[in-house]
């Protein structure tokens, strides 16, 4: 092969070609999740204005917002490669759908739990069947029976096509979930960012914010990429190329 065609897309859609350069890139990437996340805290609760609304509570924001944005982007992203996997009969991208689900999950609970402890203060109860939160719940639902249908079907082909469907139909939930506040009747706020319109909050929180988003962005691709790894080996465990790597690690 070409050094051209080594380095080109194609050859790293190889679950063997793809794993060293995930073991390269997830530590640059933690690394990056680590400062940005960091600095994001910082800004959040030692430099961002208190809200003359709602006092020091508001801070909870700079985790929740971020985790709802990573919760359902992270869905899309597992739908989009769940349905490669599935059209084009790819194992890496298959892979990849299946790595992506417990960081998509940890996100949307971080999200739910943290929206209650907003809640509590602001609207006076940790939980209402709110139209914003009850979409939530299920995007978590469905991260869940992604994982559960996955486990529980023995022939990995067709645990990766069950899962693939599961998580194509659940996409319709996003734009409930984004939207919800605008269709119907709700105690959860609009959005302070958009990108139609000028942000409602001051410049050092909407700071504050997008730098955590940006370092939960990079913790989730470490995350997907240490956890891809294991499972590449697992699904490969019976190849000789994973038989070497394992004895070069032993």
């Amino acid at each position: 092969m070409s050094k051209s065609g080594r380095f080109s897309f194609f050859y790293f859609s190889s679950p063997q070609s793809f794993y060293p350069l995930a073991g390269a890139l997830q530590p640059w990437f933690a690394a990056l999740a680590a400062i940005l996340c960091a600095v994001g805290l910082y800004i959040s609760f030692f430099v961002a204005p208190t809200d003359a609304q709602q006092g020091e509570s508001y801070r909870i924001i700079f985790i929740h917002v971020p985790a709802a944005w990573m919760s359902m982007f992270l869905y899309l992203v597992m739908g989009f490669w769940s349905g490669v996997g599935l059209v084009l009969n790819t194992r890496l991208s298959s892979m990849v759908a299946t790595a992506l689900a417990p960081t998509g999950a940890l996100f949307t609970f971080i999200a739910l739990w943290t929206g209650a402890l907003w809640g509590k203060p602001t609207w006076g109860t940790w939980w209402v069947w709110d139209a914003r939160l009850t979409s939530e719940l299920i995007l978590l639902f469905l991260y869940i029976g992604f994982m559960a249908l996955q486990s529980a079907i023995d022939d990995q082909r067709r645990a990766d096509k069950a899962g693939a469907v599961l998580a194509l139909v659940g996409v319709i939930n996003i734009p409930i979930i984004y939207f919800s506040v605008k269709w119907w009747s709700t105690l959860h706020q609009g959005a302070s960012v958009s990108m139609t319109s000028a942000p409602t909050m001051a410049k050092t929180m909407l700071l504050g914010m997008l730098i955590m988003a940006l370092g939960f962005w990079m913790y989730s691709i470490a995350a997907t990429l240490a956890r891809v790894r294991c499972v590449i080996l697992e699904r490969e465990r019976n190849t000789d190329w994973v038989a070497a790597e394992i004895g070069a690690q032993a």
